[in-house]
């Protein structure tokens, strides 16, 4: 593994989202002029490497601090100066600048270094730059530029505070201009998944949408900083020690409680416990009707503001009040269509559609069950090789309502990359991930669209977000343990094997006739070499459901990397014969099948699957 000090530079536009739903064509034609007529330019001329771009998100490399930030400085000064520009169409960046330690691989690199970069372009201004410590006092005289501490800050996934700075050009006017308000005090927190006290298994959809959605509203709260979802559920059905649980993730306070729910009662008790003392700050118990939870969650997240003693700010009060539904029934339908889809049974397809369908029935401005039925629409119409509802519609209706939500911009990218228009489903993922890095959803669809891209990398990033986000899902480490040997990364390979198994045996204990988890694990044995037992599990899988199409074309790609040529053969020709169109765009590069792709049967199917959707195309409208 090889290793360099460099300088990395991270930049993101401004309001990317909101500018592609007023003008998409302008803003795409807007982006790459930019890059082509100032950013490009502007790396190159200060001997910088555009190492990728991720949508409207550039990542570059310096050998030098100051031609970094030199650079930053003046392409932020040229999109200032652009002419005749209106604000509503400015393509304007957020940069950050680190110095530190990166993985090469290839043309890419990654580690730490590149994460920090990303987290200080996240808390640069809008046409700002923000750089590190260390940056700073690399340059520190050298540039011809001040740098405003504004503090330390606690971010996602990096667990030490980053101490941040912020460019800022000396003007004439600073003279007489008031002083800046001092930064204010941040603070961190970590909700801990809340306890399912209902005494029903099946209520931990509910405690888990709580916990959830507490997360979201604090992290509304600029003053404080909130531990990622996925760190939290980490700690789930566990029994730790608050003091440590603050130590390990670094943060001031650790939030806990249960929900208790029967019928249409909801008790919910929660205690905020300050780190440095062991000692609770708050505590409260709710006893509410079920029409009272969205009023309920407003009170708890306002009560740990105050507890803090923080100011909520007008903007912070009305962001956490304002919700994707305020119709319980709707919400609980949510919740529950999203448990079946984690499930990841093919039984659930269907009722997932259903439930979602029925709540925007209730609540026809519901953009979260709206973007969630787009998913699985899109899941649906792929895996049952068949056609139907693309979701294309569902994913529209989701970013009309809420043009910042993630899972919405992930669905929309999520149904490009199935049609194999790749570069502008990369751009909706790169929004997806850029609102909510951490998300399922989110992160499932963007490695959907790396895939067949040969991006493995990425997808693999993505994956194992994913499967950190959902603790029982097993469908991502599966599929890490293809892009793990696409790699030839041997070790990868066999430790998320063993991740997958490891759930898919839970899965299969709780559900022995859950055939897709059975398809998923004869993947894993394969990969850890129990070729005997991955044969076995494979007959079983077959007996449970042998007109299970997606699971037949897993089972195949199984079969086929054991140079069971003819067996995969076998289990691809009914697949083959009902693929539609978004099917054969992922046969076509999906490296399972490498090993037979030169196969004349396997290629004689392909051309009477693409022969018969001709045919069906050219047929005269009824």
């Amino acid at each position: 593994m090889q290793r360099k000090l460099t300088v990395i530079l991270s930049a993101d536009v401004v309001g990317y989202s909101a500018l592609m739903e007023r003008d998409e064509a302008g803003t795409l034609q807007r982006l790459k002029d930019n890059r082509r007529t100032i950013f490009d330019p502007c790396v190159a001329r200060h001997g910088g490497r555009i190492v990728k771009l991720m949508g409207d998100g550039t990542l570059a490399e310096f050998a030098s601090v100051v031609s970094a930030v030199t650079c930053a400085h003046e392409i932020q000064q040229a999109n200032a100066a652009v002419p005749d520009a209106a604000d509503e169409q400015r393509i304007r960046y957020r940069i950050g600048i680190n110095l530190g330690e990166v993985i090469v691989e290839g043309d890419d690199i990654y580690g730490d270094g590149v994460n920090v970069a990303a987290r200080l372009q996240g808390l640069a201004e809008p046409g700002g730059v923000a750089v590190s410590r260390t940056v700073r006092d690399q340059v520190a005289g050298k540039v011809a530029a001040e740098f405003v501490d504004v503090g330390e800050h606690s971010v996602k996934n990096i667990a030490r505070p980053i101490h941040v700075f912020a460019l800022r050009t000396p003007t004439a006017k600073d003279a007489t201009s008031p002083a800046a308000p001092p930064p204010r005090q941040h603070q961190s927190i970590c909700v801990l998944p809340f306890a399912n006290m209902s005494g029903d298994p099946e209520q931990e959809y509910f405690s888990d949408g709580i916990t959830e959605d507490i997360i979201t509203d604090l992290s509304k709260v600029g003053a404080l900083a909130i531990v990622s979802r996925n760190s939290a559920f980490a700690f789930k059905s566990k029994h730790v020690d608050i003091a440590q649980v603050a130590r390990q993730l670094n943060v001031t306070h650790v939030l806990e409680g249960s929900v208790r729910k029967v019928g249409n009662r909801v008790r919910i008790t929660a205690q905020l416990i300050e780190a440095a003392t062991d000692s609770h700050l708050w505590a409260e118990r709710y006893d509410r009707d079920l029409e009272d939870i969205f009023a309920l969650q407003d009170e708890i997240s306002e009560a740990i503001v105050s507890a803090l003693k923080l100011k909520l700010l007008p903007d912070e009060k009305k962001a956490i009040e304002q919700r994707s539904t305020t119709n319980p029934e709707a919400y609980k339908l949510y919740l529950m269509a999203r448990q079946y889809n984690a499930m990841g049974n093919s039984r659930h397809r269907d009722i997932t559609v259903r439930f979602c369908q029925r709540a925007v029935e209730i609540d026809p401005a519901y953009a979260k069950a709206w973007a969630l039925l787009a998913i699985c629409q899109a899941n649906s119409r792929m895996v049952n090789v068949a056609t139907g509802d693309t979701g294309w519609a569902a994913a529209e209706r989701a970013l009309a309502l809420q043009p910042d939500l993630a899972e919405a911009h992930a669905a929309r990218g999520r149904i490009l990359g199935d049609a194999g228009r790749y570069d502008e489903a990369l751009l909706e993922h790169a929004a997806a991930l850029r609102l909510d890095p951490d998300g399922y959803e989110v992160n499932a669809a963007a490695a959907r669209c790396y895939i067949p891209m040969r991006r493995y990398r990425e997808a693999i990033d993505c994956l194992e977000k994913a499967a950190v986000a959902i603790e029982d899902d097993f469908w991502a480490l599966g599929m890490s343990v293809q892009c793990y040997e696409a790699l030839g990364d041997e070790e990868g390979r066999k430790s998320a094997a063993q991740r997958c198994l490891g759930r898919v045996e839970k899965m299969v204990v709780a559900e022995p006739d859950h055939a897709l988890a059975i398809g998923w694990g004869v993947t894993s044995l394969i990969a850890l070499g129990e070729v005997e037992r991955a044969k076995e599990w494979t007959s079983r899988a077959m007996l449970l459901e042998p007109d299970n199409l997606n699971l037949r074309y897993n089972l195949a790609c199984g079969m086929a990397s054991l140079g069971e040529a003819t067996m995969a053969l076998e289990l691809l020709e009914p697949v083959l014969a009902r693929a539609q169109r978004q099917n054969l765009i992922w046969f076509k590069t999906d490296n399972s099948l490498d090993p037979i792709r030169d196969d004349p049967r396997l290629q004689a199917m392909i051309a009477r699957a693409e022969a018969r959707l001709a045919a069906v195309s050219q047929a005269p409208a009824a």
